[in-house]
């Protein structure tokens, strides 16, 4: 029997065995919102079966499990032949094999289907990031594919499939295949012009041999890889099959696996190209062009798998504190905290709500909307993906000494939230991409203006904050020192148009009193104590 001094006492229980999605009120409202009403009582069944599935204890495991037993790379079997294969322990198999089957890479192929996927996506990241990865080059892969009739006639089915197929084998004869992506060359970094892999064209005219390094190849156990390189006629997107249609492996010499600061369960790999074959995909000389729609795809899920980790630190943390006694109360009911709370709350609530709105956008697929994506996605990118770190850092902050042990599952967390920060382009390539935008295309500035035109006169502060955006819209010579300014205030005035719009009144009332208004301090727990922050918390409980 244990003794007095070995007692347990005032530790919340486990935030296990509940509905991540129905517990979730920002994410079911936007998709009640963005969604036809006929399709609602299925896609709500849905999602709410995929979010039981994420707050299960046994699943939850899957994802450690997975991340606790990175990917180990065999570039030869045991009697000297080269492989290049990549093994995985069986739980990242288990959680891979699931979200592929909740539709993770069929948005294109089902009704509202990129609502649908990005609500799964944001919930099926709290689980395990890292699998997340492949999910997205494979969806992200078919507008690419799209170039080219014949390819995506042969591809799109495998790509959307809800089938996990794992063998390695040639791909007319899997129920399913995923993709990944080579663009990064030795030099590493988002300048995809600078590119030296050689594309010799064959005969046929229509596929070639490429000879090269990818410094960066993600998701290299796929079936099938876009890769940029320099054919005769200039940069050029080519298909990339890991196993050639008669069933004789192509060359894809995998040199090493990167050793990664999170993101552990997922393989990132260097890849060698030696006479491998390839067939082009568009154009010869168009390759930027051709990718550009799957950029802009995995940007979105940037946004989404940032939002996804920010809603579950966020959850960890007011789990942790409406159980947690301190100074004769809970931890929840105290001032301050309420104030930490409710503004880690708002955070992710407007990153929820504008990552579902850029999803929407593109299931109506209108011009309007694809301009209005061409500035609101980098935007988003940008800034969302840059509100992760310093969240996840304060969430486990609420959590104290425990939030820095790796049991509490925070560590990890923290580990993650650079990731989309980085990859599909930093910082600075997406306000660059921002500026390209407005001094070229006039149509998305007007689309962007004109959604957030939609709540003129709904807050003072929102109009405010507009108005001295048109100011610096209005001035774009020497911007490019103030871009990350630019962009930063762009994200934030959608944010805040889209939470006066749809968000509870307490909620969007903080949002711009804090973030538009200037009414609160640099860190998190700076909001003015004159808001409604017991709502805002509330709101945000992830059960009920």
């Amino acid at each position: 029997m244990a003794g007095s001094t070995h007692t347990v006492t005032n530790q919340p229980p486990p935030l296990i065995g509940y509905d991540v999605y129905s517990a979730d009120r920002a994410l079911r409202a936007a998709v009640e919102r963005h969604l036809d009403p006929d399709l609602l009582d299925e896609v709500h069944s849905e999602l709410a079966a995929l979010g039981r599935a994420c707050g299960s204890a046994q699943v939850q495991e899957w994802g450690l499990q997975a991340n606790e037993n990175p990917p180990r790379l065999r570039t030869h079997d045991r009697h000297g032949h080269r492989i290049d294969e990549v093994e995985f322990h069986p739980a990242w198999h288990r959680v891979l094999g699931k979200g592929v089957s909740a539709g993770l890479t069929a948005a294109w192929v089902r009704p509202g289907g990129h609502v649908r996927r990005a609500a799964a996506f944001l919930l099926w990241t709290q689980v395990d990031a890292g699998n997340c990865c492949p999910l997205s080059m494979t969806h992200a892969a078919v507008p690419a594919l799209r170039t080219d009739p014949d390819l995506a006639a042969e591809w799109e089915p495998r790509l959307t499939s809800m089938v996990y197929d794992r063998e390695l084998r040639p791909a007319h004869l899997k129920a399913g295949a995923l993709f990944g992506m080579g663009m990064t060359e030795k030099q590493g970094g988002s300048d995809v012009r600078a590119n030296a892999t050689s594309a010799r064209p064959l005969p046929d005219g229509e596929t070639y041999e490429l000879t090269g390094h990818k410094w960066f190849c993600s998701a290299p156990m796929s079936d099938g890889f876009l890769v940029l390189a320099q054919a005769p006629g200039g940069l050029t997107c080519f298909l990339v099959p890991r196993v050639l249609e008669d069933g004789t492996r192509n060359t894809f010499l995998l040199q090493r696996l990167k050793d990664k600061l999170g993101n552990r369960s997922n393989a990132s790999g260097e890849v060698e190209f030696d006479r491998t074959w390839a067939r082009r995909v568009g154009d010869e000389g168009r390759g930027v062009r051709t990718i550009i729609e799957m950029v802009a795809a995995t940007r979105l899920d940037c946004v989404l798998g940032s939002a996804g980790l920010m809603r579950q630190a966020v959850a960890q943390a007011i789990h942790h504190c409406t159980h947690r006694e301190a100074f004769g109360g809970k931890l929840v009911d105290k001032p301050l905290m309420r104030n930490v709370l409710a503004d880690l709350a708002l955070e992710s609530e407007a990153a929820t709500t504008l990552a579902l709105r850029l999803a929407a956008a593109y299931d109506q697929g209108d011009e309007q909307e694809r301009a209005f994506l061409r500035i609101a996605v980098p935007a988003a990118k940008y800034w969302i993906t840059k509100r992760c770190t310093p969240l996840t850092v304060e969430a486990a902050e609420c959590l104290g000494g425990n939030g820095y042990v790796e049991e509490s599952g925070l560590p990890r967390l923290v580990r993650e939230s650079p990731l989309n920060s980085i990859w599909e382009g930093a910082g600075n390539v997406q306000a660059l991409d921002v500026l390209r935008v407005l001094r070229r295309e006039p149509q998305a500035l007007n689309a962007y203006l004109l959604e957030i035109g939609r709540t003129r006169g709904a807050d003072h502060r929102l109009d405010a904050a507009t108005k001295n955006l048109f100011t610096e819209l209005a001035d774009l010579e020497g911007v490019e020192g103030r871009a990350r300014h630019l962009t930063e205030r762009l994200a934030l005035v959608l944010q805040g148009s889209l939470l006066v719009r749809h968000a509870p009144a307490e909620v969007a009332d903080a949002f711009c009193a804090s973030r538009l208004g200037g009414d609160a301090g640099s860190a998190f727990g700076t909001l003015p104590s004159t808001l409604d922050l017991a709502s805002v918390v509330d709101r945000a409980r992830p059960v009920h």
